[in-house]
């Protein structure tokens, strides 16, 4: 049996992306398997001596306690960091990752306070994810990109709102169901209902 602990991050400016699992304090035990299967939080590891055991120290609880919540709704998965990164694996694996990190984007943009911010970020959300040809190009018409082209030189809060609406809605539509039958989401039901 393999252990590797995974600890890298990629994302610009204000928005870091979490690549993986990892971030949380997740292990990954490599075995013939599947690697979703195998996926336990580092907190059931024994000896950490706290005498919390289930919980990690930075959480306030088991990040992946609402695992089971998380067929409810996609909105109960968005909201939740673990809930993201396991999307974002099961999108990875799918060929459209950029669909969440756009979101996450927008989340995280409409919480900006100062305008110069405002500015740079906008700007490089749209470089990423918005332009034509961009690096992580998500599906939005031609319309929406368009508008969004017009006003990125005055941007608002407002101002991604209509393409992460389209986004949401194809994530909801076609991604999330086809998540919860995953290996990713299954896996991690069984890890959670074996504890």
């Amino acid at each position: 049996m393999q252990i590797s602990i995974y600890s890298s991050r990629v994302g610009w400016g204000p928005f870091r992306f979490v690549q993986s699992l990892d971030s949380l304090a997740f292990q990954r035990i490599t075995t013939p398997s599947s690697v979703w299967q195998d996926l336990i939080p580092f907190s059931l590891r024994r000896g950490r001596g706290d005498g919390n055991k289930g919980r990690l120290c930075c959480f306030p609880k088991d990040p992946l306690g609402d695992v089971e919540t998380w067929s409810e709704s996609v909105d109960k998965v968005l909201s939740c960091k673990a809930g993201q990164i396991a999307f974002r694996e099961f999108l990875k694996s799918e060929y459209s990752e950029e669909n969440i990190l756009f979101w996450i984007a927008c989340e995280e943009y409409k919480k900006i306070k100062t305008t110069p911010e405002m500015i740079s970020s906008a700007n490089r959300i749209y470089s990423e994810f918005v332009q034509t040809e961009a690096p992580r190009q998500i599906n939005i018409d031609c319309g929406t990109r368009e508008n969004i082209t017009k006003n990125i030189s005055q941007p608002s809060l407002t101002s991604f709102d209509s393409a992460q609406k389209l986004i949401y809605s194809l994530m909801a539509r076609d991604c999330y169901p086809r998540f919860l039958k995953s290996h990713v989401y299954q896996g991690l039901l069984r890890r959670n209902d074996s504890r």
